[in-house]
């Protein structure tokens, strides 16, 4: 009977917390920005080129209004998923505690569920099948960034044009695995470019000049298995270029290469106690689900640097 929970009560300050957290390591809502839905099973549109086409507006006095011609509309079935995870505190921890436990524990839950959507989203991203045929690259051999004869201007250019001829818009957001972005540092070709700058080092804001794209960030994350006795890169030798709306709270209908459908009003943080009142639980719930919906709006490029011997 000690092992029995008390009813559970949402933490309004620890909630707050939670939803304000962010990490800098962390980037998959760049490409996978939160768009709230109501429910955990949704229908959401997939977006093809009639969301993209510019079209004729202009009507002469008189004239019928112009309307639109509607291509078959794709909708596909997404389910939410919950994520949970919990954190025990002794009373005797928190009595003697010289800062918040239940603040530390709150973060402890929240980053862990942040993780695992990084990795969740940056499977799904770089899996080649995500993909058209068109709208993907593995690059091998002097095509390698981290080869002294590969210029990655070409490459990037492909992968701009191919977004846009297919949708009309150049991608607006590029993530690059941490080893990718090594690569790119000591690529002679960039190194050329920006050998009269003033800092002689490729930073992503000059590479983000380079390129033309707007924003470019590193997914650095790091993740152990669950022994924690092996570390590796939650984003790989990978570069993703991808047309995604700018600003915080999205809306399904609006066309994007990704959302992450999150269930309006999580994630949530409650309390409850166990074993009489000596421990007291907190725990964080998220329900969501990272999904590409354009994914012509999308371009991925593959094993980006050669293999380091002996690894």
């Amino acid at each position: 009977m000690g092992q029995l929970g008390s009813l559970r009560a949402v933490h309004q300050v620890l909630t707050t917390l939670a939803r304000g957290y962010t990490n800098a390591q962390l980037v998959a809502e760049e490409l996978f920005p939160i768009a709230p839905v109501d429910k955990e099973a949704v229908y959401i549109p997939v977006f093809g080129k009639d969301a993209f086409k510019n079209r004729s507006t202009e009507r002469a006095i008189r004239a019928a209004s112009n309307r639109i011609n509607p291509d078959s509309r794709s909708n596909v079935a997404a389910v939410l998923v919950e994520h949970d995870l919990e954190y025990p505190i002794d009373v005797r921890e928190e009595q003697e505690s010289d800062f918040s436990e239940q603040e530390h524990a709150a973060m402890v839950v929240t980053e862990a569920i942040k993780l695992r959507l990084e990795k969740l989203a940056a499977i799904l991203a770089t899996t080649a099948g995500s993909y058209a045929a068109g709208s993907r690259v593995t690059l091998s051999g002097s095509s390698q960034f981290s080869h002294a004869d590969c210029d990655p201007v070409t490459v990037f250019e492909t992968g701009k044009e191919a977004i846009r001829t297919l949708t009309g818009k150049y991608p607006n957001k590029a993530v690059l695995g941490a080893t990718t972005f090594a690569a790119l540092k000591s690529n002679p070709a960039l190194l050329e470019r920006i050998k009269y700058s003033m800092k002689g080092v490729l930073t992503v804001e000059l590479l983000q000049e380079i390129l033309g794209i707007p924003k470019i960030v590193v997914g650095a994350a790091v993740s152990s298995n669950d022994a924690g006795t092996a570390m590796s890169d939650v984003w790989s030798d990978v570069a993703v270029l991808a047309f995604v709306p700018n600003g915080s709270m999205q809306s399904i209908y609006e066309p994007s290469y990704g959302y992450t459908l999150r269930k309006r009003g999580y994630p949530q943080v409650d309390q409850y106690t166990e074993n009489g009142g000596k421990l007291q639980i907190v725990r964080c719930t998220d329900i969501l689900l990272p999904k590409i919906v354009g994914a012509d709006a999308g371009y991925l490029i593959s094993d980006t640097c050669a293999p380091v011997a002996g690894l």
